[in-house]
């Protein structure tokens, strides 16, 4: 027997998950979604990718800007669901929202909770060193993902792979966990156990100070940091091309090489780079404006000659 949902999500990273649930056959009664932003050069409002595959879907799409007024929260409980699903939706869900739902709300979260409760997980545990990592299906609580966890599917943390990398595999793995669990609260032997209390760390939202990349930290670090902000919002560097402009240039893809220098020195002239301890090679840079490229297109129009000391 189907469940009648409803799914609330708003990035690319829910978009997977919505599709899986679409085509298990539930009912899914209304997708809550932020609403449109302005976005590109012109500025048009944009729907979130969520808002954009609820409409070829053919559900019905809300975008409140607040669950905490009495009329959206009649609204959602007239929905008469069974069980919402929350994946990376954006807005806090009150107690009567929580309650409304028959058998409640279920998060999905990409951490190994209680590890990177919060906004940004993914990005935290690449720069972090985390080895491993999970996506996990959570029946939400008030608290900021404290609630007991039900399903679990851990992911390795390769030594080379980005935080956009990641976001992918944990987004299909996420989708296909949540249907296993919608599938076992159907027959009532979905079973959640609370988090430990030992381990709790926090992922908060990335900040724009964090992106520069600190060429004095060990190279372990700083290749965590790039690939952890990869693509986006990106580490980068300011170096001076031949005009003698100072530009940002983001790096999107790093490797730990043997080198030791002076911390921001140019090792060779092919972007190996000193750090407090050992080097790292820059593999794939972009330009203010321009589209990635690999670090031998780069140099074919900016130098970094050997000796050269990155600003710090």
């Amino acid at each position: 027997m189907a469940l009648k949902l409803v799914f609330m999500g708003t990035p690319d990273f829910s978009v997977p998950a919505l599709a899986a649930i679409a085509d298990a056959g539930h009912e899914i009664r209304a997708v809550y979604s932020q609403p449109p932003r302005p976005a590109g050069r012109g500025m048009a409002e944009r729907l979130s990718p969520v808002h954009a595959k609820a409409n070829a879907l053919g559900i019905p799409v809300r975008t409140p800007l607040s669950l905490k007024v009495e009329h959206e929260q009649q609204a959602f409980a007239a929905l008469e669901t069974d069980a919402a699903v929350v994946i990376a939706y954006g807005l806090i869900l009150p107690r009567a929202v929580l309650a409304a739902p028959r058998f409640g709300c279920f998060n999905v979260h990409a951490s190994a909770l209680p590890r990177w409760r919060g906004a940004a997980p993914i990005h935290r545990a690449i720069m972090a060193g985390d080895p491993e990592t999970a996506v996990m299906v959570m029946r939400m609580e008030e608290g900021l993902d404290t609630g007991p966890v039900c399903l679990t599917d851990r992911v390795a943390i390769e030594p080379n792979v980005t935080t956009g990398e990641l976001h992918d595999t944990l987004a299909r793995r996420g989708a296909d966990l949540i249907v296993k669990a919608l599938e076992a609260l159907e027959v009532g032997s979905l079973d959640c156990t609370p988090q430990p209390s030992e381990g709790v760390t926090y992922a908060a939202k990335i900040e724009k100070a964090e992106s520069r990349i600190d060429f004095t930290r060990p190279a372990s670090e700083v290749h965590n940091h790039v690939r952890g902000l990869s693509p986006f919002p990106g580490a980068w560097f300011e170096a001076s091309p031949p005009d003698g402009t100072p530009e940002r240039i983001k790096v999107l893809r790093t490797e730990r090489i043997e080198g030791s220098g002076a911390p921001g020195e140019a090792l060779d002239d092919r972007l190996a780079i000193a750090c407090g301890t050992g080097a790292v090679r820059l593999v794939e840079v972009q330009r203010a404006g321009k589209r990635a490229m690999t670090a031998g297109d780069f140099l074919r129009g900016f130098t970094i000659p050997k000796g050269t000391r990155l600003p710090l």
